[in-house]
């Protein structure tokens, strides 16, 4: 959920299965064009161009289709560039939906070419009166109810468990630190697209070196990683930690009074398993502690969070659904377990044939989970 990382591998047969589950190679027109249909975007690598920029409040899909020779991004940013939906990794060719919620309000259409920097921005508009799902749905008012006690909950230990990571970081402690590193980012990694939601706090605590702007400094998590890990040491790094927690307190704060709504729930969860294919599988995300498993389960974790949620909507409209959901979270729980170590994980240098299985179990699980949002739209 919720900007994202700017440069994010693509794992072949990984990424390509998930983008899949709703690209095509060639465009198709819009159902409707008279303000009711899909909004059709065609993304390049100069241009993000909306068949209209006005909608009705309610529901809305945005159809994406990338024209362009780079990776990109959808997104539909509220003030402050808070994050009310987005679609990542639509390689060039390729088309995928972002159903969103919107009330009456102004709003950014945006496409990031090459998934870096402030993006191609255009004005959106929505305009009515429709009520909010939660308003009309009582199952679906007590799943956001139910994924807010969650969030609350991991924010919580999110703060105690960094702030414990960088009392050791200060203390010079590096065996302490090492220690604590992927325990305080499991909090993280499980609610991470509700944190990516608040405009820059993302980047600021949890961007890759290959991430970062020019100009703009490098900091969070794995900037003290690479410390720890490559360097051995916590010197130098302790104003890194102290912005660590600073930043990771102002996601505390503001992920306990953000008010989601329920397709928010069903993209994020889709948000999280893209981020197992682009960053966990391919050992990207924890370069230099290959603590990368951690952060895998704690993404299929929240992302099963989210499910859960919705679950009572999601059994009364589509029970089969459930089902292949249920059986496909077990498969990837079974898949990440071989590589238990205690209440850890053995460092992640695995075999390609080994990142291609778990590949194969996190694509398995996309597939239902993807059609989540679609199910969760319908009335």
């Amino acid at each position: 959920m919720f900007p994202s990382k700017a440069h994010k591998a693509t794992v072949v047969g990984v990424v390509l299965g998930l983008a899949a589950l709703t690209a095509c190679a060639e465009d198709k027109p819009a159902a409707s064009d008279d303000g009711t249909g899909p909004v059709t975007v065609k993304a390049t690598d100069s241009a993000c161009d909306l068949s209209r920029r006005d909608v009705k409040s309610g529901t809305s899909t945005f159809s994406v289709s990338n024209g362009g020779s780079k990776v990109t991004e959808f997104y539909v940013y509220a003030d402050g560039d808070r994050v009310m939906g987005e679609v990542e990794n639509i390689g060039p060719g390729l088309k995928r939906d972002l159903i969103v919620e919107l009330p009456t309000g102004k709003y950014q259409a945006v496409c990031k070419p090459g998934m870096v920097g402030d993006g191609i921005r255009g004005e959106l508009n929505v305009a009515g009166d429709a009520p909010a799902q939660v308003d009309e749905d009582t199952l679906l008012k007590q799943a956001t109810e139910s994924y807010q006690r969650y969030v609350n909950s991991q924010a919580v230990a999110l703060e105690q468990k960094t702030t414990e990571f960088v009392d050791a970081v200060k203390a010079g402690d590096v065996a302490k630190a090492k220690a604590l590193f992927p325990v305080s980012r499991t909090y993280w990694e499980r609610i991470e697209p509700v944190a990516e939601s608040f405009g820059d706090l993302d980047p600021k605590i949890d961007a890759r070196v290959n991430d970062v702007e020019p100009g703009t400094e490098w900091t969070g998590y794995h900037r003290i990683e690479q410390a720890l890990w490559e360097k051995n040491t916590t010197a130098g790094i302790a104003k890194y930690a102290d912005q660590l927690l600073v930043d990771v307190k102002t996601v505390v704060s503001k992920a306990k009074t953000v008010k989601l709504n329920p397709l928010q729930l069903a993209n994020g969860a889709k948000e999280l398993l893209d981020e197992v294919a682009t960053g966990k599988i391919t050992g990207e995300e924890d370069r230099y502690s290959h603590t990368d498993l951690w952060d895998f389960q704690a993404n299929v974790e929240g992302s099963q969070a989210a499910i859960q949620a919705l679950r009572p909507a999601l059994q009364k409209r589509d029970p089969a659904l459930v089902t292949a959901l249920d059986t496909n979270f077990k498969a990837v729980y079974a898949a990440v377990d071989k590589y238990r170590d205690g209440d850890g994980f053995k460092p992640y240098n695995v075999s390609e044939a080994e990142k291609k299985e778990l590949g194969r179990v996190v694509d398995g699980l996309a597939e239902p989970v993807s059609k989540v949002a679609g199910v969760i739209a319908k009335k």
